[in-house]
């Protein structure tokens, strides 16, 4: 059984198929993988993106897509995680989760029988990261070498993004504020995967130095859901770190832009610089559906589910 929790549940070698299985699919390649397939999507956190996406991939691959938000299943506690799973993977052929814990994913691909997707959680978003290399690819026309600078929160997005640069061999400069760095285990782990592919990863506290020479600008927003009673402390700390025209200007003459959405226009990143003419966020957007349709693709390729072991009752 494959699932994919984080980036790193594929290797070097599967990452970049997946890309050009992606590539693939946005140049309008045709398949049908999911041909009576149903995948649920399990969403204890809201997303306009994710959801979509997933529902169109599912559907153009071939399959049906079922979604179950909070109040339809109150997941861990209604009933336990890991008796969702089972129940759920007796229902279905894939599970997307979206949800604030990781250890919830954690705890639900273990005791589920089909594929598991992580959706988002709060250490990592390893769908975005896989748009985010893929829109990089597209812009370059390759990866390996590209100097990329985020600034903002080190949330779960720079971790998902870290770790597909270090697989990649994609320089990573990120600048956060001091007591907003990522995670430390993370970020030493993600720093030793990036040396068998060369990619550089390292920590300034200055957006300044960050951004000089980068190729790609990457923000955030820095008030993430679930993070509404810090919004006041976290618009003030944050400040200095608004990817601006002032910053753009430091950056590589043909520096993109790119942010995972939504976008607080005026907070994290100027309208100017998201309307600029180096923007690629809605590139970006869309190529959450291209890699998520290449994603189901493979998973189910290669997970072969066993049927269900069912008692008779009299």
């Amino acid at each position: 059984m494959r699932h994919f929790l984080t980036i790193t549940d594929v290797n070097r070698k599967e990452l970049h198929a997946l890309l050009r299985e992606a590539a693939a699919f946005k140049r309008g390649r045709t398949a049908q993988p999911l041909s009576g397939k149903i995948v649920a999507l399990v969403f204890q956190k809201p997303s306009m993106r994710t959801r979509v996406a997933f529902e169109v991939a599912v559907m153009q691959l071939g399959g049906l897509a079922t979604y179950l938000g909070q109040d339809d299943i109150q997941l861990g506690a209604r009933e336990p995680v890991k008796d969702v799973a089972r129940v759920l993977s007796r229902y279905v052929d894939a599970i997307v989760l979206r949800t604030f814990g990781h250890s919830i994913v954690e705890e639900f691909a273990a005791f589920s029988s089909v594929p598991v997707m992580n959706g988002l959680s709060d250490l990592v978003h390893p769908c975005q990261a896989l748009a985010d290399v893929l829109t990089i690819q597209e812009q370059f026309g390759r990866l390996k070498g590209i100097q990329v600078a985020y600034v903002g929160d080190g949330n779960n997005v720079l971790h998902s993004l870290a770790e597909a640069c270090a697989m990649t061999g994609v320089h990573l400069t990120v600048s956060t504020p001091e007591r907003y760095r990522p995670d430390a285990r993370l970020w030493e782990a993600t720093r030793k995967l990036g040396e068998s592919e060369d990619a550089k990863l390292d920590w300034v506290a200055k957006p300044q130095e960050a951004v000089r020479g980068a190729q790609v600008i990457y923000t955030d927003v820095w008030v993430s859901m679930g993070q509404e009673k810090e919004r006041t402390q976290r618009l003030q700390i944050f400040k200095p770190f608004q990817v601006n025209e002032a910053l753009l200007k430091l950056a590589d003459r043909n520096c993109r832009v790119m942010h995972c959405l939504p976008a607080h226009r005026g907070e994290e990143i100027s309208d100017g610089v998201m309307e600029g003419p180096g923007s690629v966020v809605f590139d970006q957007a869309e190529n959450r559906l291209h890699v998520q349709k290449a994603l189901l693709a493979f998973l189910m390729k290669r997970s072969n589910r066993a049927p269900a072991k069912r008692t008779r009752t009299a």
